[in-house]
């Protein structure tokens, strides 16, 4: 019942995301002393959910008119182009420091919009 509400899809699908982007981070950082090692990034979440959403008028009952509105939970790593060093590398650990924080940022923003979310909930059934 509470896999349709969208809010909850897009926090589920915004962790998710946190979750792909710190494993690209936590790889970055273990490879960068690997010589020849790109570092790896992903597109950010809110591109990435734009792109998928649907312009115009959106259906949220079966009965309403346009498609169903879903987001993906495959986000793939891409090579992330920035300063090679003589090696071949292109981590940067300060930059990565920063990825990591604006990671964690992002999965403490989808645990809130869920806490929120669940007290609505929880208010409109009278058990607030």
């Amino acid at each position: 019942m509470f896999e349709k509400i969208e809010i909850l899809q897009m926090a589920s699908a915004m962790a998710t995301h946190a979750s792909a982007r710190q494993n690209a981070v936590a790889q970055n950082i273990a490879n960068a002393d690997t010589p020849g090692y790109a570092a790896r990034d992903l597109a950010s979440f809110e591109s990435l959910y734009q792109s998928e959403s649907t312009s115009g008028m959106r259906a949220t009952r079966a009965g309403h008119v346009g498609a169903d509105h879903t987001v993906s939970a495959s986000f793939e790593a891409r090579i992330d182009p920035g300063t090679m060093s003589p090696d071949g590398n292109s981590v940067s650990l300060e930059d990565e420091m920063v990825k990591a924080v604006e990671v964690k940022r992002q999965h403490d923003t989808a645990l809130a919009i869920y806490r929120s979310s669940m007290t609505v909930l929880r208010t409109s059934l009278g058990r607030g």
